[in-house]
């Protein structure tokens, strides 16, 4: 139950549209240049951004197996 937990909030992580909301919320990339702070904010993008660049292919195999197991077993 936790693993289908984990891969859901990295799915939703994942889907996260930097132009369409991050930007919107006043979080976006452009909002963070030229500033050199380690605050809360700068690390919840820094880790966002790399949840959508090194675990895409992950969760695709993951959301594959999940899919194929749930079909299988209901």
């Amino acid at each position: 139950m936790f693993g289908l937990v984990s891969v859901l909030l990295l799915n939703a992580v994942a889907i996260l549209s930097e132009d369409r909301f991050i930007a919107r919320i006043g979080w976006g990339s452009q909002q963070e240049f030229g500033i050199q702070d380690d605050s809360i904010r700068t690390k919840m993008l820094g880790l966002t951004r790399a949840t959508r660049t090194v675990m895409r292919p992950f969760l695709m195999i993951f959301n594959i197996l999940i899919i194929g197991y749930e079909i299988l077993f209901g």
